[in-house]
């Protein structure tokens, strides 16, 4: 079986796209045929998940301490199955920079029927990271059965 790729994106890939990276690999077995992974439209390299991030996940078993961030690429790009974005300015901007990648660009949300954004909870307090996380995270069902739709 061909392994296949979704990557979240979100702006800086230490909050948002690493949450919903660690959640699906949470409910992914092994088995599954799918890899995950996260980058972000205006990431520095290297940088650790936000502390508040990595402390709402913690309070759900989830280590993300290891998780460093990382720009998209165009190499990210062509080897995504899925590119799951946080925002429809993020599709815009992978729309403007790759723009053949377009059609398998999709909003997180939209797997849910819902054109909302998640927003960016930057500097926010640990109950806002804690909203985006059950909202990611509320969202990862209607996703991984289209994930199973495109097996």
């Amino acid at each position: 079986m061909m392994e296949r790729l979704v990557l979240f994106v979100c702006t800086g890939n230490v909050c948002r796209s690493p949450m919903a990276e660690y959640l699906l690999r949470t409910r992914l077995d092994g088995s599954s045929g799918w890899c995950v992974t996260s980058a972000g439209v205006v990431a520095g390299a290297g940088m650790s998940a936000s502390a508040p991030a990595v402390h709402v996940m913690q309070e759900i078993g989830i280590d993300m301490t290891s998780h460093r961030s990382r720009s998209l690429t165009v190499e990210l790009v062509d080897s995504a199955t899925l590119i799951v974005v946080m925002t429809m300015a993020h599709r815009d901007q992978i729309r403007v920079f790759f723009p053949n990648a377009l059609q398998k660009v999709f909003l997180l949300k939209s797997f849910s029927g819902s054109n909302g954004d998640i927003d960016d909870p930057i500097g926010s307090s640990v109950s806002c990271y804690r909203a985006v996380r059950n909202e990611i995270d509320n969202a990862m069902p209607d996703l991984i059965g289209f994930m199973k739709e495109l097996e």
